[in-house]
C-alpha cells in the first residue's frame, strides 16, 4: 500500500483550522518511491501478445540489428550464438529472452541519503524530472538556451518537491561548458544540491566512466561493485541500428554493475510503422536486444527495459507528443516487459505545447497516465517536459510536480477499513444532516483528500478580487521562485566534496575545451 505522505502541523492557520494550501504543501514530507496499491490496465490477450512477440523474433531473425562502431559488441554476439554478418546481427527465437533471464526483476539504485534510495522493479514507482532538453524557458525571459545555473536550479526544484523521487540526469543541457567537460559538472551538481539518486552521461564512453568513478569517490569502489547507484539512460538510433557510442557507454555501465535504462526513440511513421503494433513489435525487438547485450557484459547486472513511442503529424512531418496512440501502446509494452520479469521505464509527461498551457496539460495527463496504469517503474520525464523536449519549463516543472502529487493519492487506491467506511460517521450524523462537523470528518481532515499547492479552488469573487486573477502558470512562476529562494543543500561530507572537485579539476585539465 502507497505510505501517505506525512503532513506537519503549521502555527499559522485559517479558520478552518487547516494550515493555508501553499503551506500545508510546502510542509508535506514525501515517501522516497511510491509502491502502487492499483493494478496495472492489460489490454491485450495472451493470444495477441504472442503475435507481437513472434514479430519481434522474426525481425531480429531475417532483418536483424546492427551494432557499428563498437567492435567488442559484435565479439559478445559471436560468442553467445547469433549470427554475424559484418555489423548486421540476427538472433534465433528465444535466444535474447534466454539471455536477458539473468537480469534482476526488482533492484535498488542507492541515494546518498539511505532514507531516500528508490526501488526499481515490481509494484514500485519512481517518479523522474524530464531529460535531455537544450532550451529552458520561463514566464521571465522566455525561451533560451540552458545554462549550468539552470541545470542546477532543476536539481534544486526536484530536491525540494516531495512529490519527485530521483534527481534525474541531463534535466536540460548546460550549454555554456563545454561539452566534453559539462558531464563532470552536471554530476558533481546531481551529487551536491540533492541527496537523491541520480543519472550520470552516456555520450562517450570516457564520461560515462567519469560518472561511474565519481559515483565510486561518493559511495566507495566496493559498494559501487555491489550495489547500484547510478542509471545511464541509453537510446537505440531507430530503426534496428545500434550505434557504438550508445553501446558502448551502455557496457561501461553493465561492467560497473550499474544499470542501463535502454530506449527506443519511434517516431511513427519515421522512425518506425504508422501502425501501433508494427511499432509495439520493433521496440520490443530493439529493447530486447540492448537488454541482452548489458548481460553478455556482466550477468546479472540491473537493467531497465525501456521504451519511448511517439506519434507524428503526417501533414508537416513534425513529432507530436501526449497524443493517444503512444499513450495506449505503453499498456502493450508494459505487459510486454511483465513477460520478461524486467523493470521498465514507459511515457512521462510528454507535451508539444510551447507554453505551460492548457495543451501542455491536457497532452501531459495523457501521457502521465498511460505510464501509471502500463506498470512503468521508473518515469523518466515526470516534470518539465515542454515544445517536444526541446525545453524545460520552469512554471510547468512545478506544475506537473504538483500533478505528481495527485497521483502519488491516486495509486493508493482506495483503503477498505473501518475508519474509511465510516460507520460511525453514519451513526452520528443520520439522515439529512452533513458531515462537516462531526468526529469522523474532524478525525480525517488532514489526510482525506489530496491538496494540491497550485490550484485554485475560491469562489470566482475571491479568485478574481483577492488573488488577482491568476491562471495556474502566474502561480507557478511565483512558486519556483519561493521555492529557490528558500533552498538549502542537503549537508555533503566535506572530504567526500573535496575529492569529487579534485577528480572534476583533473579531468578537466587533461583535456582541451571542444564545443561541438
Amino acid at each position: 500500500m502507497v505510505a501517505a505522505a506525512v503532513v506537519e502541523n503549521a502555527t499559522r492557520r485559517t479558520r478552518s483550522g487547516r494550515p493555508p494550501r501553499g503551506e500545508r504543501a510546502a510542509k508535506a514530507v514525501g515517501v522516497p518511491y511510491i509502491v502502487r496499491n492499483i493494478p496495472t490496465y492489460d489490454i491485450l490477450s495472451e493470444e495477441n501478445l504472442e503475435k507481437i512477440e513472434r514479430t519481434a523474433d522474426r525481425i531480429l531473425a531475417e532483418v536483424g540489428i546492427e551494432f557499428r562502431d563498437d567492435p567488442a559488441a559484435v565479439e559478445h554476439w559471436k560468442r553467445a550464438g547469433a549470427t554475424v554478418d559484418g555489423v548486421l546481427v540476427r538472433f534465433e527465437p528465444g535466444m535474447l529472452r534466454e539471455i536477458v533471464s539473468t537480469a534482476p526483476a526488482e533492484f535498488t539504485q542507492h541515494a546518498r541519503n539511505p532514507q531516500r534510495s528508490v526501488r526499481i522493479g515490481g509494484s514500485n514507482v519512481v517518479f523522474s524530472p524530464a531529460y535531455g532538453s537544450p532550451f529552458v524557458m520561463d514566464l521571465d525571459k522566455g525561451r533560451r538556451y540552458g545554462t549550468i545555473e539552470d541545470f542546477r536550479n532543476f536539481i534544486k526544484l526536484a530536491q525540494s518537491s516531495p512529490w519527485l523521487h530521483h534527481s534525474g540526469g541531463t534535466i536540460c543541457e548546460p550549454v555554456d561548458v563545454p561539452v566534453n567537460k559539462r558531464h563532470l559538472d552536471m554530476v558533481y551538481s546531481h551529487i551536491k544540491y540533492s541527496d537523491r539518486a541520480f543519472m550520470g552521461s552516456i555520450t562517450a564512453e570516457d564520461r560515462a566512466e567519469d560518472s561511474i568513478d565519481m559515483a565510486r569517490i561518493l559511495f566507495g569502489e566496493d559498494f559501487v561493485d555491489r550495489n547500484c547507484v547510478i542509471l545511464g539512460n541509453v537510446n537505440v538510433n531507430s530503426p534496428l541500428v545500434w550505434d557504438g557510442t550508445m553501446t558502448k557507454s551502455l557496457r561501461a555501465y553493465a561492467r560497473a554493475n550499474q544499470a542501463a535504462v535502454i530506449v527506443p526513440f519511434i517516431l511513427g511513421g519515421a522512425m518506425g510503422p504508422v501502425t501501433n503494433a508494427g511499432a509495439i513489435a520493433q521496440s520490443f525487438a530493439e529493447t530486447l536486444a540492448g537488454c541482452a547485450l548489458t548481460q553478455l557484459e556482466r550477468k546479472g547486472a540491473p537493467v531497465i527495459f525501456g521504451n519511448f513511442l511517439s506519434s507524428m503529424s503526417l501533414r508537416s512531418g513534425s513529432p507530436t507528443f501526449g497524443t493517444p496512440e503512444p499513450a495506449i501502446g505503453s499498456m502493450v509494452v508494459g505487459q510486454l516487459a511483465r513477460r520478461l520479469n524486467l523493470p521498465l521505464r514507459c511515457a512521462g509527461n510528454f507535451s508539444n505545447s510551447k507554453l505551460p498551457d492548457g495543451q501542455a496539460m491536457q497532452e501531459g495527463l495523457m501521457s502521465m497516465l498511460s505510464a501509471v496504469h502500463c506498470g512503468a517503474n521508473f518515469i523518466l520525464h515526470s516534470a518539465g517536459f515542454l515544445d517536444g523536449l526541446l525545453a524545460m519549463s520552469y512554471e510547468k516543472f512545478v506544475m506537473d510536480a504538483d500533478l505528481c502529487g495527485a497521483l502519488h493519492s491516486y495509486l493508493a487506491g482506495v483503503t477498505i477499513d473501518d475508519n474509511t467506511l465510516a460507520m460511525d460517521a453514519f451513526l452520528q450524523v443520520g439522515p439529512g444532516s452533513h458531515f462537516l462537523g462531526c468526529d469522523h470528518t474532524m478525525r480525517n481532515y488532514q489526510t482525506a483528500f489530496w491538496d494540491s499547492a497550485l490550484s485554485d479552488n475560491e469562489p470566482f469573487e475571491k479568485w478574481s478580487e483577492e488573488g488577482g486573477s491568476t491562471d495556474i502558470a502566474t502561480r507557478a512562476n511565483a512558486a519556483w521562485k519561493k521555492t529557490l529562494a528558500e533552498y538549502e543543500a542537503p549537508p555533503l561530507d566535506i572530504a567526500v566534496d573535496e575529492a569529487l572537485c579534485d577528480y572534476v579539476s583533473r579531468r578537466k585539465a587533461a583535456m582541451a575545451d571542444a564545443w561541438y
